[in-house]
This record gives C-alpha cells, structure tokens and sequence, in this order.
C-alpha cells in the first residue's frame, strides 16, 4: 500500500484552515502564493515565464489560475504556457517559473501546489513545512489523550497553545459570513455553465407539510450550497480542507448553532476537533482532488464534519473516531471530474450530500462504534492508495467522467 513519509509531524492547523478567495485552493490560493514569493525574490526582474503542468494546465482556465498568476505579477508582463503533455511530475499541480531581465535569467524555480493553498517551492521556505505535532497518526492521539485525560480540542490547545482560539474564531466569522452572503445571493454563476444559485431558494421553501427532518436537510442543504455558490463566484471563504470542499464544515456547524443552541465556543472546539482529520489527512495521504480525486477533497471534508458534530455531542474518542471514519470510508473512490474546469458541477451539490452523510455517520456511531473493524488511519491510507491507483482523468484534469460527458443543454 502506497504510503506518505512517516515520523515528519503534522504542521499548525493554522495552514489547514485559511480564510481566501475562491474558486480553488490548489489552483487560485496556491499559485497566488507561488507566484508573489516569486515575484518578491526578484524585484528587479522586467518579465516572467510561467508554464503550468498536469491538472493546472487541464483546468487552470477554469479555476481562475491565469488570472490571479498575471495579477500577482502586474505590472510586469507573464508569458503563461499551457503543457498538457509533460508527465513523470513531482505532483499533478506543477509549475515552472523564470525570472527575466531583458533576456538575461535571473532565476528559476519548480514549484507544486499540493493542496489547501499550501505550496512547495525549490528554494524557498515556507513556515507551514516545520512540523508542530508530536503526533501523525490518529491511534498515537487518542492514547495521548486518553492518557492525559483532555478531548482532541485540549490536545490542539496543548499543541498550538491558547492563541489559537483567536484564530479560529477569526475562521469561524469568515464561515459564517460566506454563509451569509451566499444566502443572499441571486443570479447566475460565473464560468459559463449558466449554473444558477440555489442556496437563498433553498432556504426560502417553506411548506407547512414539510416535517422537522426535512427541514433541517434543506437548511444544511442550503448552508452548503451557500458557501459552495460563494467560493465558485470567487468570494471569501475558508479551506476546510480545500476551497472546493469548503461547505461542508460549516454547514453542519451552523445548523448546530441555530437551531440547537451551540455556542461559539463549542463551535470552536469542533473546528479544532475536525482540524485533527484534516491534518492527518494531509499528512498521511493528500487533500488535493488533482493528486488523489475528490475522495481526498469532499471525504476529507465529510469526515472533519463528522468528527466536529461529533465533538458538539460530546462523543468519546471512539465514537468520534468512529464518525470520522464511517463519513470518510463511504468517499472511497470519488472522483474528481468538474465540468469544463469550474468549480461548480458537481462540487456544489456534494457538499450539500457530504454534510448529510456526515449527520448521518454521527447517528451511525453513537450506536454502532464497539462494533468497528476499521480505523481512521487505515481508512486514510486506503484513500491514499485508492487516488494513487485512480486514472489520471479522474484526478482533476476534467477529462473524464461528467466533464467528458457532459453536453450543454441536453
């Protein structure tokens, strides 16, 4: 089974929860970043040479990639190529850059954009690449805990200290205004699908027949569509893990919070709890739909959710271990296959199925748990290895699948 370096650590969660502008952390964030350390390492430069590889060059119009890289470098000219072809890459989001005076090269570097916006760069360090966690396994974690007898959320405190409840409030405000926004919002979304929000009319059916169930799944429903809708028109929203999965989390919380009463502080200490998916996730396997298709993306998502609602229920670690991994087993072999490149069929609308079946895990494990046979860090290993063995076209390349097939107002 295919395998990430073991013994590294995992890194602040400060670097798995960012607050950006959409429609894609790995294609927009990343490269924005890529490009102004780039930029700023050589001032005197009079022009750039960016060529983009892999599922940036497949899908970098769609995502917006283009457009933020001549933005970061503006005023300075950026002759941009699109190399479909080149393979045998360090990671599917791969980018060269050069930089120029006249005709004479300044420097060169090879960067990845590997996933939430965080990036690789040779030559360059990045404060997100020194690990801060002791631990990189979800087994090495819970018996911590258990032997300090603190929950997953005093572990992150333990670990990044008391400052990180400022910035997680800080995260869950943009949550709730990418909420907000989307709520409000009418029209159609950019890109050219003609895809029209949904989330305000979502939110909007009220029937009288329609039982408290089925009201509270068009309300996640409508929470998720809200922040998916935000991000695809290029709001501000959060990386929860991804930009593309950025709806799930958030949807979950807020139903929580409105109608059953959490406050901002259980909030919080549900986003630290879901941070602890995230980051072993991003250790042990990959959050990049490019690198591992959506599984990585919206499983990710799904199982941080799990764990949070979980954690608002005050769940034992196996339970919430449990939750977590039921949520993510069943995103095993998702694809990742946006129409035309954008970040909008079908990635909305799974973020609204995900928050479901993230409920739903939860219902599962409060029962269920001294039943498990699986872990959560085989379950991530397996994802691993499953986006390893899936095709190409199925790693966000929208190549295959719904991108392939799709034909406009069939």
């Amino acid at each position: 089974m295919a395998t990430k370096e073991k013994g590294q650590g995992m890194p602040t969660i400060r670097q798995l929860y960012r607050i950006g502008i959409g429609p894609s952390s790995s294609h927009t964030i990343g490269p924005e970043r890529i490009s102004a350390a780039f930029g700023e390492k050589y001032p005197t430069a009079d022009k750039f040479r960016v060529t983009l590889y892999g599922s940036l060059a497949q899908t970098g119009v769609g995502h917006g990639t283009d457009k933020v890289i001549h933005q970061m470098f503006a005023p300075r000219p950026v002759e941009l190529i699109f190399d479909t072809t080149t393979g045998n890459l360090p990671h599917p989001n791969t980018m060269d850059l050069v930089a120029y005076r006249g005709e004479e090269v300044l420097g060169k570097s090879r960067a990845c954009s590997i996933g939430g916006g965080e990036i690789r760069m040779e030559g360059f360090t990045f404060p997100e690449e020194n690990a801060h966690y002791p631990h990189d396994t979800f087994r090495e974690i819970a018996d911590h805990c258990r032997r300090r007898c603190i929950r997953l959320w005093q572990y992150v405190e333990e670990i990044e200290g008391p400052a990180i409840w400022d910035y997680l409030k800080e995260v869950w405000d943009a949550m709730e205004n990418s909420i907000e926004e989307g709520l409000s919002a009418e029209g159609i979304l950019p890109g050219g699908l003609s895809v029209s929000r949904k989330a305000k009319y979502l939110i909007n059916q009220n029937k009288p027949e329609e039982s408290p169930q089925a009201r509270e799944t068009r309300h996640v429903c409508a929470y998720a569509f809200a922040v998916g809708e935000q991000n695809a028109a290029g709001g501000r929203i959060v990386t929860a893990p991804t930009c593309g999965a950025s709806g799930v989390v958030p949807a979950v919380l807020h139903n929580r919070k409105r109608y059953l009463g959490a406050t901002d502080t259980d909030i919080l200490h549900a986003l630290a709890t879901a941070s602890i998916i995230g980051n072993l996730t991003k250790t042990n396997a990959s959050i990049s739909g490019a690198e591992c298709g959506c599984q990585a993306e919206i499983g990710t998502a799904c199982s941080m959710a799990a764990a949070a609602l979980a954690e608002l229920d005050n769940m034992s670690i196996d339970q919430i271990e449990y939750a977590a991994e039921i949520a993510f087993e069943h995103h095993l072999g998702l694809t990742c296959d946006p129409i035309c490149g954008l970040v909008q069929i079908p990635c909305i609308e799974r973020n609204a199925v995900a928050a479901m079946r993230a409920i739903n895990a939860v219902c599962l494990a409060t029962f269920l748990t001294d039943t498990r046979k699986i872990s959560l860090d085989l379950v991530i290993r397996t994802m691993y290895q499953t986006g390893i063995d899936l095709h190409g076209k199925y790693r966000e390349t929208s190549t295959g699948g719904l991108a392939k097939l799709y034909v406009a107002d069939e």
